[in-house]
Parts: structure tokens; C-alpha cells; sequence
């Protein structure tokens, strides 16, 4: 909750600075249906708020809908499901600026922690010790023009860069962007088929045609149990 603060010519009787908080979607407990850490039991933290509008977003329930929660409280939260895995996603959780600090306690916390992140954001100031999956939105996406490419250059062998697919033009896309940057050379690089849009069998035809060193994966969460929140 925000307070507002009056100056007085009062002493001040408690110096406590006020709470950092976080405008939070939901906080839920699943198997990661993405990433290298596909069916790990993992805690996930999403974000409300999105600048982006991609449009095949899953998500457009995080536009706005949440409730504000303080640092520790999130962080109680977590700690009840006892993980070893954490990601925060959104929405696009670099949208608040109270993301960073979150990143870094839940390391200090000991948990893995990965970040979800559309690729529109400055991702220079994450904590090192976070994977952050780089979403690349291609021109079916609606949001290309969006794309940070200076965040390529930050990229580690322990992030991610995704590109979600929606045909043929953007798989074309996509190999060019991965030939002309030399993206699979700084980190893995994962291949998705845009739900109702592509079937992953074509992309997967694709990806062999071509030789491409990318990893082809699916939402395991969605073949599990279908489309719905907190999965």
C-alpha cells in the first residue's frame, strides 16, 4: 500500500524506511513448462504489467489484476512451497523497478531463480547470479520494433533467448537474426511454435532441414493441463 508522507517540524519517532513492495498477478507452485528447466518443480512469481501487447500473449490477465505485496511478503510466500527453483515472470516483471531487489533476495534466499523477460527492457542491472530467459519478439508478434538487441551483448551462457514463433515468416526471421548476432554462440537458444498458429511437427521439420543449433520446445504446462492459471 502506498503511504504518503508529510514533512513535519516534529522529530521524527521512527526512522524505519518504508517497505518495498511489488504489484504481484499470482504466486503459484508447478512444474517449469519452459526453458532448460522443463518439468522442474519451480515457484512462480508473476508480475502484473506489460508494455508490450504481443498477439499471441497467454497472459493478458496480468495487464492489470494483482495486489501490492511487500518484499518479505512475497518472500514468506515462496518459502512456504520450500523450492529449489524460482521464476519471475509476468507480464514483464522488468516493468517495476522493485524487480531488481526481488532478484536479488530471492538469490540471497537460496533459491535458482530465473527471470521471464520480453527482450524490451534493459536487463544490464539483473543479478548476475540470475538465468534470464530473453524473449525475442519476432514481426508476428506485432511487438518487433520493441526488441532491446543492446541486451544481446549482456547475454551468458547461463541465460536463455527465446523466440515464439507464428510461421514460416518468422522462423526466416528468426534464422536470420541467429546468423547475422551469432546468438547461439553466447547462450542456448530455444525455438517455440505460437500456439493455434504453427504445429510444433512443422518447426520441428524445420529445425532438422536446417540444421539449426536450437532447442525445440513445447509448453509442458499447457500439454498437462491445458490453458488456465497457476499451471
Amino acid at each position: 500500500m502506498l503511504r504518503t508522507w508529510r514533512r513535519s517540524v516534529l522529530p521524527a519517532t521512527n526512522n524505519t524506511p518504508p517497505q518495498l513492495s511489488l504489484r504481484i498477478n499470482e504466486i503459484f507452485y508447478s512444474l517449469q513448462g519452459e526453458t532448460s528447466r522443463v518439468g522442474l518443480p519451480t515457484v512462480f512469481i508473476r508480475l502484473t504489467g506489460c508494455p508490450l501487447r504481443c498477439t499471441y500473449c497467454d497472459t493478458s490477465y496480468a495487464f492489470q489484476e494483482g495486489e501490492t505485496l511487500t518484499l518479505p511478503e512475497i518472500l514468506d510466500q515462496v518459502a512456504q512451497f520450500h523450492p529449489r527453483y524460482v521464476t519471475v515472470t509476468g507480464g514483464e516483471p522488468l516493468a517495476q523497478k522493485n524487480c531488481l531487489p526481488l532478484l536479488q533476495q530471492l538469490c540471497d534466499a537460496g533459491y535458482s531463480v530465473s527471470l521471464e523477460t520480453g527482450g524490451a527492457m534493459d536487463i544490464s542491472k539483473v543479478d548476475a547470479r540470475v538465468s534470464r530467459i530473453l524473449d525475442i519478439k519476432t514481426p508476428g508478434s506485432g511487438e518487433a520494433g520493441k526488441n532491446r538487441w543492446e541486451n544481446l551483448s549482456l547475454l551468458t551462457p547461463q541465460d536463455e533467448v527465446k523466440f515464439v514463433l507464428c510461421g514460416e515468416e518468422d522462423y526466416l526471421w528468426a534464422k536470420q537474426v541467429l546468423s547475422e548476432r551469432h546468438v547461439a554462440d553466447r547462450c542456448p537458444v530455444l525455438l517455440s511454435a505460437s500456439q493455434g498458429q504453427l504445429e510444433p511437427a512443422r518447426l520441428a521439420d524445420w529445425i532438422l532441414r536446417d540444421n539449426l543449433p536450437v532447442r525445440l520446445q513445447i509448453q509442458l504446462h499447457k500439454f498437462l493441463w491445458g490453458e488456465g492459471r497457476g499451471k
